[in-house]
């Protein structure tokens, strides 16, 4: 996948009077919904939609990530609070930024987006519907605040490149998001080329997405972590029952699957008021792999998880929920594919391609911890 550089957009002959800097850093870009926007110069003062966008933000503003940040969703500290804590602690101004609701829900109050007076409100692709609803655009407008939309989530493939170079082009830092980018291309590529090259047997694989914390059955669909699945040499069972990248479907229909392989996916969740059983897993969470083993046996117990030969055969896994959201999937697919085939993929040490990331694109230390398996020698 390529992605080329928008020019910066020339200064009209009829202008050249003028001093070449005042014009030289505007730029137009297409983002993810595929809306042109202009802006005369890099943003000075973003406001972030998503907290967790600060796993792709970090990757091109690594001096600061927050440098231009003036607010953000709080979903990073619900969702993620040791990486929250990791970016506070080496960024401690970021703990004063204030944070904003969700606009999906009806928390986001726009009158705080007005008092923060940002140049760019960033959303997720998949918060569009409900800002097309209430008019946002036409809102945010008239006060010349724009409102870009970037994509990690929904098509992973098609958009992930894509938004990096977006956030590159909005920061002023192009030549640092391709270099992101192509790290990221040459490692989707390496498992891609053993996958074809060998053409193994696929596992059938059931994905239980946010394992107690929502109900059983919530998975997949032939998207996100489905096709992350799918990447890594498995058949993903979510893509026959869901259209779309996420959705649940019933326990019986589980068991009906038999799945070979089962992978919940878990954070540290310790934030949510609704959180249960969860297996927390993710960067800096190695010492409570004890305890998080144990709750991923527990989660097994579950009448949807009866008989099925994953269980009994002790092939369940447990990894970081994060990388549903983040430009990381070649971690996630790394790890899973050493699950699925572990002869063709003896080699593979994730841990130490996630290390290579941290040490070249975040400006926090690497801490593992962002899998396990049932059986701990795996």
């Amino acid at each position: 996948m390529k992605i080329s550089r928008l020019m910066l957009v020339p200064i009209v002959a009829a202008l050249s009077s003028f001093s070449l800097p005042a014009f030289a850093q505007a730029f137009t870009l297409t983002d993810v919904a595929g809306r042109e926007i202009a802006f005369d110069h890099p943003v000075e003062r973003a406001i972030l939609g998503e907290g967790r966008m600060l796993y792709s933000l970090a990757t091109i503003e690594t001096e600061n990530p927050f440098a231009h940040v003036v607010g953000w969703r709080n979903d990073l500290w619900t969702t993620d609070q040791k990486s929250y804590d990791a970016y506070v602690e080496k960024f401690p101004k970021a703990a004063d930024l204030p944070f904003l609701g969700n606009l999906t829900d009806g928390t986001l109050q726009i009158e705080t987006v007005v008092t923060l007076n940002p140049d760019v409100l960033l959303l997720p692709i998949g918060n569009k519907t409900a800002a097309d609803e209430i008019k946002l655009e036409d809102m945010l407008s008239g006060i010349g605040v724009k409102i870009v939309y970037i994509d990690f989530r929904e098509h992973i493939l098609a958009k992930t490149v894509l938004s990096l170079h977006i956030l590159g082009q909005l920061f002023g830092k192009e030549e640092r998001a391709q270099e992101v980018a192509d790290f990221w291309q040459s490692r989707m590529d390496s498992i891609a080329k053993v996958i074809a090259d060998n053409n193994p047997e696929r596992p059938d694989v059931f994905m239980y997405r946010a394992a107690g914390l929502v109900e059983c059955c919530g998975t997949f669909g032939p998207d996100n972590f489905g096709l992350m699945v799918e990447l890594a040499g498995g058949n993903n069972l979510g893509s026959d029952f869901l259209p779309g990248y996420t959705g649940s479907i019933n326990p019986e229909q589980v068991i009906a699957s038999n799945p070979d392989i089962v992978v919940v996916t878990g954070s540290d969740w310790s934030n949510l008021a609704n959180a249960r059983s969860f297996v927390s897993v993710g960067p800096g969470t190695v010492d409570s792999a004890d305890a998080s083993r144990v709750a991923l046996a527990s989660l097994m117990d579950a009448p949807a998880f009866t008989g099925v030969t994953a269980v009994i055969q002790g092939n369940v896994h447990a990894i970081w929920h994060q990388f549903y959201t983040s430009p990381y999937q070649f971690v996630a697919i790394e790890e899973m594919a050493k699950w699925f085939h572990p002869e063709l993929f003896a080699d593979a040490d994730a841990d130490a391609t996630f290390k290579e990331f941290y040490d070249r694109f975040l400006p926090i230390a690497y801490e593992p911890g962002a899998w396990l398996s049932l059986k701990a020698d795996e």
